[in-house]
């Protein structure tokens, strides 16, 4: 069945174009972020120490891995709900079982690299957790990507998800002012599987389930029969893995084992979008404002990341990792390259759907990678709470996307 291919190439449909071993070497692009990528991990470890070093170098490879795989939370989601193709969400499974099998390994050695104390934390289960969830899926809907692939996609040139990046630090300062409003909404304390069963009946417990979800999206593929993804070219050897496009299931795993790695020399998860609110907080500071006397900045933790260097903060590390590594991949592989021609209606999107994404994340405690990747890694259950009200989310999220000119999938649309 031939596929429709108006939808992927929207400018906010898919994170990054195709990597095709037969483009040209963007050559100035590729000397500017391979030089950013050495200096930055050189100055990095050399000023604050190897762990930070490392994690800046973890980040990297994850930008790579992201770029070379196309790995998407918000197109895998898109897809099993609108034509009920699952493959992107079994990815998911798989990536999340190579995640919880490590952490369960590190936490039971009790010590991680560079003396740090892997600690696994369940977050709080209540309605902030429920309508952040909503918001974010809403949002990455509307703003082309999940907080991982809006990193990777500007890293990768994608111009239009650098408004999604704008949106997203806005959101997310809006969320840090407003804060008094947003805290003390009804919760619970959460739930840690590793607290009743174990680690080991914790990781048991995590497996199963995801492949209880991998079963259901076979079973729902079959009964709705969307027609096969497109098969890209690609080289094979090294070439394949320098230039071309990975196998979804290859960047799964590679993804799980970085997130592990995060996870071993930080002692927490992989984040993402705390590193936004203190972007905002430090630009901020920067034009003489001051977010340092906002109630969500008086906190001792989050003080403390405000006045330190954002070199020091490992989200912000492995943040800036991604899009650095991307860049690298990106013009590696031929494909980096800025668009200028964004539709008034997609530029509106985007920068929506960044805001909304921005403020759902700080409300859920977390993104598709800190609340749904990390929860469900560590066995918290505000993950999979975090997922199936996201799932929700996507579904509202496609019936806006028409108010902004941007496509649906059809049963005939390839997976992004």
């Amino acid at each position: 069945m031939a596929t429709v291919n108006r939808f992927l190439s929207s400018p906010t449909s898919c994170a990054a174009p195709v990597p095709k071993p037969e483009e040209p070497v963007r050559v100035v692009p590729l000397a500017v972020s391979g030089v950013l990528a050495v200096g930055l991990t050189w100055y990095v470890w050399a000023a604050h120490g190897g762990r930070y070093g490392v994690l800046l170098a973890l980040g990297l490879g994850l930008g790579f891995a992201l770029f070379h795989s196309r790995f998407g939370f918000t197109s895998a989601w898109r897809q099993l709900v609108a034509v009920g193709n699952g493959q992107g969400v079994r990815a998911h499974s798989l990536l999340l079982g190579t995640a919880a099998t490590l952490v369960a390994l590190v936490v039971s050695t009790g010590s991680g690299l560079f003396g740090a104390t892997p600690k696994a934390t369940a977050g709080p289960l209540g309605l902030a957790l429920l309508v952040g969830a909503v918001l974010f899926a809403v949002g990455m809907q509307l703003g082309g990507a999940c907080a991982s692939g809006t990193l990777f996609a500007v890293g990768a040139g994608q111009s239009a998800i650098v408004l999604t990046l704008g949106g997203f630090v806005a959101g997310s300062v809006f969320y840090t002012w407003a804060f008094p409003v947003f805290d003390g909404w009804p919760a619970i304390p959460g739930v840690l599987l590793a607290d009743h069963v174990g680690w080991f009946g914790s990781w048991v417990v995590t497996v199963v389930a995801l492949l209880g979800i991998v079963a259901v999206t076979r079973v729902v593929q079959a009964r709705r029969n969307p027609p096969p993804t497109d098969v890209v070219p690609t080289a094979s050897g090294l070439a394949r893995v320098v230039r071309g496009s990975w196998p979804l299931l290859v960047g799964a795993v590679v993804l799980g084992v970085l997130a592990g790695a995060v996870f071993l020399v930080s002692g927490g998860t992989w984040g993402v979008t705390f590193a936004f609110a203190l972007w905002g907080a430090k630009l901020l500071q920067l034009v003489g404002l001051h977010p340092e006397t906002w109630e969500f900045w008086q906190a001792q933790a989050n003080a403390r990341s405000l006045a330190a260097p954002i070199w020091t903060d490992r989200t912000s590390l492995t943040d800036i990792g991604i899009m650095v590594g991307a860049a690298v991949a990106a013009s590696a592989a031929g494909t980096w390259r800025a668009h200028r021609d964004i539709p008034w209606r997609t530029a509106l999107a985007a920068v929506l759907g960044g805001v909304l994404m921005g403020v759902g994340a700080r409300l859920a405690g977390g993104c598709n990678i800190g609340a749904y990747l990390g929860g469900i890694s560590v066995g918290s259950l505000h993950g999979w709470l975090w997922g199936a009200f996201a799932l929700g989310g996507t579904w509202l999220g496609l019936r806006l996307r028409p108010l902004f000119g941007l496509g649906v999938p059809k049963p005939a649309d390839s997976v992004c």
